[in-house]
């Protein structure tokens, strides 16, 4: 079993229209509402694959509880730990056109003391049976800045890799835990440390704590660097992969936990994730991936090693 915890789920919501214009009105074409967060996104491509897996996350109020039975509906395992009255879970909201995404986050609720301790304790209840844990989204407010640092540490007590997905502080404060692997992506990578180029930035993560990184960059795939070696990884440009990325990034860290689980080479869980992840933009919603695609473009994919000067992505 792989374990999801999600501290700030959502209720996602995505608008299909025709053209994003700002400062003006729009006729929505569709509307979709699903379980959302991204260890929520990660838990539905991982149940998607067909791996065993809980997702671990807080619920308040009725949007909580619409959560909940969405993921009950999708059979998605969830243990939920409930909000104190007058606390709701939040919401996002996706504009979605034929180029691109918009995506507007509301804030999370406040957790308390008593809410992280119960959080905690249920991550630690299923990790004697986990084969890896998902540590994924933003920390709420009222959870210490140490929080995931402290769930790393459970789970390395008990032999678990970790899969740590986070941006600012919530992944800054835990690399001297020493998380498995971090998935930041460009941006998160340059936010953490300062530094433009991304080879150097991930060594830079690395040398922190981290036990390996996989940047996500875009177009030019995903960067590595393992105890076992450094790689880009990337579909060829004539593959063309159009879509909505939102959740690109949850599907890459989906195919990391299946990887570290039934321990797989670096190699070969690199061309996984960048193949899900493709997948993932040819699907309509986040957590969703076309299975066609995923087997069509993982023997396209292109492993090479990064050399230690290497600052971009090689050129075809």
């Amino acid at each position: 079993m792989i374990v999801t915890v999600t501290p700030n789920p959502a209720l996602d919501i995505t608008y299909g229209v025709p053209a994003l214009r700002p400062h003006t009105s729009h006729r929505v074409a569709s509307v979709h509402e699903q379980a959302g967060g991204k260890g929520v996104n990660v838990a539905r491509v991982l149940h998607g694959l067909g791996r065993p897996t809980t997702a671990v996350l807080p619920l308040g109020g009725p949007t909580g509880a619409v959560l909940r039975a969405d993921l009950d509906r999708a059979g998605i395992a969830c243990l939920g730990v409930p909000l104190a009255a007058g606390t709701s879970t939040r919401r996002t909201v996706a504009v979605v056109d034929a180029v691109d995404a918009t995506v507007l986050n509301e804030p999370g609720p406040e957790l308390s003391a008593e809410d992280w301790t119960a959080l905690r304790a249920a991550v630690r209840s299923l990790l004697p049976t986990a084969r890896a844990l998902v540590l994924s989204g933003s920390l709420p407010p009222g959870l210490p800045g140490g929080a995931y640092a402290d769930l790393v540490r459970l789970a390395h007590a008990q032999g678990v890799p970790v899969v740590l997905d986070a941006d600012g502080a919530a992944l800054t404060e835990a690399l001297a835990a020493g998380p498995t692997a971090v998935k930041p992506n460009a941006v998160e990578l340059r936010r953490a440390t300062g530094i433009a180029d991304p080879l150097r930035a991930a060594h830079a993560l690395v040398d922190a704590g981290a036990r390996a990184v996989v940047a996500s960059l875009g177009p030019d795939g995903l960067l590595a660097v393992t105890p076992d070696g450094s790689w880009w990884a990337r579909l060829p440009p004539e593959a063309d992969v159009r879509g909505n990325p939102t959740g690109a990034g949850d599907a890459a860290v989906a195919a990391l936990a299946a990887a570290l689980a039934d321990r797989t080479p670096w190699p070969a869980a690199l061309a996984h994730a960048v193949a899900l992840s493709a997948a993932a933009v040819q699907a309509p919603y986040a957590g969703r991936f076309d299975p066609q695609a995923y087997r069509g473009h993982l023997p396209l994919v292109r492993v090479t090693p990064a050399a230690p000067s290497a600052g971009s992505a090689p050129s075809d």
